[in-house]
């Protein structure tokens, strides 16, 4: 009896000692951007905080094959990250569909590749319109188009479609998640720590971080990002560093061989690296002289020079609701 005792007092001090750990750490594990879940770092820290323009729901919609007249064929870019809270599909597509187009949206995911029967199969669909936009971001576009270029015959995945609610103008942190797991609550806690003390280094210029983050001082950085920390800002290790050469021209020409009577509308969205720090980069210039591509990156660039806050979030890969509308108007504006 004494020893069941004696065990049961063990069993509630584990509990509350758990508890009271858990209570503190695991809201440390509730991510709301791609950068801070990988690196581990904290939202109160990296999270952007300037309110985002609102999206009326109605400008989400997609048309059906049948009724579009611009097929986008793209990546998170473009449909969303179902990983990401505030990383919506169709948030560029607004501004399209704002005026006047309708249009239909698919992921790599559901289509693999632009196959050597890609037009037949397109037509085959239902699809009548003119514009099939092929939207990368750029780490991933010259391996996307050696896919294309491999690929015979279309093999689609088709999945149900839902209208997407609009991303938050300001996200609510105010509320703490539980859901996570408390040894990423503490690891993150522990990276909140070496970053205070690498933060009061005075040569600390950059960080490299767990799954492929690193972090780089800006010396306009509170000019540019909304986050507590906007001098600090996180990027992707795996971002391009060199610019494209000349293949990449030659494999862009193979895929538009199989586009007869469509306009191929190339959307390569700059990684965020090549936005803010590699942006002498000459693909852009040179791609929008030689084939249908949006300068996207002179668009991003006179946004930063303009100041333009969280261009790009500073938690994330991905671009904000208001880079995602000047995307969108690049865009179109290559339409017409």
């Amino acid at each position: 009896m004494k020893h069941a005792k004696l065990f049961s007092v063990l069993v509630i001090a584990a509990l509350s000692v758990y508890a009271i750990f858990g209570f503190y750490f695991l809201p440390l594990s509730g991510f709301e951007g791609g950068l801070t879940r990988m690196g581990q770092l904290p939202e109160s820290l990296f999270g952007w905080t300037k309110p985002q323009p609102h999206i009326p729901p109605e400008l989400l919609r997609q048309s059906d094959w049948q009724d579009a007249d611009v097929l986008v064929v793209g990546d998170s870019f473009s449909v969303g990250d179902p990983l990401l809270s505030n990383t919506k599909p169709y948030l560029w597509q607004t501004v399209l569909v704002q005026n006047g187009f309708k249009v239909h949206t698919e992921g790599w995911g559901n289509i693999r590749a632009i196959c050597e029967d890609f037009t037949p199969w397109l037509r085959s669909k239902g699809f009548k319109g003119k514009y099939i936009i092929l939207e990368n971001v750029e780490r991933a576009a010259e391996s996307n188009l050696d896919k294309s270029i491999k690929c015979h015959s279309m093999s689609y995945l088709s999945t149900p479609y839902s209208l997407p609610s609009p991303p938050d103008a300001i996200p609510d942190r105010g509320h703490k998640d539980y859901s996570g797991k408390l040894s990423v609550g503490i690891q993150t806690w522990l990276h909140e720590l070496e970053y205070s003390y690498l933060n009061g280094q005075s040569d600390f210029n950059q960080w490299e971080l767990p799954n492929h983050v690193k972090m780089h001082r800006l010396s306009n950085g509170c000019s540019l990002f909304s986050h507590p920390r906007c001098q600090d800002v996180l990027f992707l290790s795996e971002d391009r560093v060199e610019d494209f050469d000349e293949n990449m021209f030659a494999k862009m020409s193979v895929i538009e061989s199989r586009l007869p009577n469509l306009t191929p509308i190339w959307v390569i969205v700059p990684d965020k690296s090549t936005a803010y720090l590699n942006s002498n980069k000459q693909f852009w210039d040179l791609a929008s002289q030689r084939f249908h591509v949006p300068n996207l990156l002179k668009s991003f660039r006179q946004a930063i020079q303009n100041n333009t806050v969280d261009l790009y979030r500073g938690n994330d890969t991905h671009l904000s609701t208001e880079g995602f509308l000047i995307m969108g108007e690049t865009i179109r504006q290559s339409l017409q």
